[in-house]
């Protein structure tokens, strides 16, 4: 295990393979490094195998003899618990791309945890669902050393399009608080769509009437446009699902209201979040959040 901060990142591990981390760990396998994987569903992982990416048990198989270990799990609290699972076959000087979305609270302990064990962290949230990930195109909000950024690279270039560092420290939670910030405003837009198709149901308007009227002008946008067509067609198959945005829905007013900002948008979303998921909508696509709109 290389404790040089500028060695290649010849083997990673990838804790967390849902919708994003499988993405990753195909694009790293076949950019040619030593990529091995671990999922809590072992089921959930064992399609990489047909990449070349070596399926673990555990964690702590996964990060044995890695140079580098890349989070990809719901939250702060799996975060931690799957690298305190792999804590043992940690090496000192082993670089942690942190890349789940976990806000700026949930970051501290795994900041933490870092310094404990003699890990290089760096925070990298990234923006994407689905088709940018499998592209490779996700864009990476990162804070870590400089130092780091070359070794980091060599991963983080493989997975994203393009990386925009935002800080020296990931322990600034510099990263973690843009991404809550751009999560602010794709929430807006996935809950703004789901209600405005919904009040055109309700009025007997035709929702592609809509998408008329405002298409070429000011108010129109790719994203508007890509998640009303998961509900006119019914193919609900997600890149973002309804329970993380839920999660991220959380994060955002928890972050809010620890800066003394009234996130009532973000309240009302992810309340709209909660019936749909309580509905059992929670492992489609976020703008699923439009059938809370209805009673019964």
């Amino acid at each position: 295990m290389a404790d040089n901060n500028s060695s290649p990142a010849a083997s990673v591990a990838v804790l967390g393979t849902g919708i994003m981390g499988a993405a990753m760990a195909r694009n790293l396998a076949r950019a040619g490094l030593d990529v091995r994987a671990w999922n809590r569903t072992r089921a959930k992982a064992e399609p990489l195998a047909a990449d070349g990416v070596r399926v673990t048990d555990t964690p702590a198989e996964a990060v044995d003899g890695a140079d580098t270990v890349l989070t990809m799990l719901l939250d702060g609290p799996a975060v931690l618990d799957a690298m305190r699972q792999a804590a043992l076959r940690l090496a000192p000087g082993t670089l942690w791309l942190q890349m789940s979305t976990v806000g700026p609270a949930a970051l501290e302990p795994l900041v933490r945890f870092a310094g404990e064990r003699d890990l290089r962290i760096v925070d990298a949230p990234v923006l994407g669902t689905k088709a940018p990930a499998e592209k490779g195109q996700l864009i990476v909000l990162a804070a870590g050393p400089q130092e780091l950024r070359e070794r980091a690279g060599r991963v983080l270039d493989v997975v994203g399009g393009r990386t925009q560092w935002v800080g020296e420290d990931a322990a600034s939670g510099a990263a973690s608080r843009l991404k809550l910030v751009v999560n602010s405003w794709v929430l807006t837009i996935i809950g703004g769509t789901g209600e405005t198709l919904a009040l055109a149901k309700g009025l007997d308007v035709d929702p592609r009437a809509f998408l008329e009227a405002v298409g070429g002008g000011s108010l129109d946008m790719p994203y508007l446009r890509m998640k009303s067509e998961l509900l006119l067609t019914g193919d609900l198959e997600p890149s973002f699902t309804v329970s993380a945005a839920r999660k991220d829905a959380r994060l955002v007013n928890e972050a809010g209201e620890a800066a003394g900002v009234r996130m009532d948008l973000a309240a009302a979303t992810a309340e709209r979040l909660r019936r749909a998921e309580e509905q059992g909508h929670g492992g489609e696509d976020g703008v699923a959040a439009y059938f809370a709109s209805f009673v019964g």
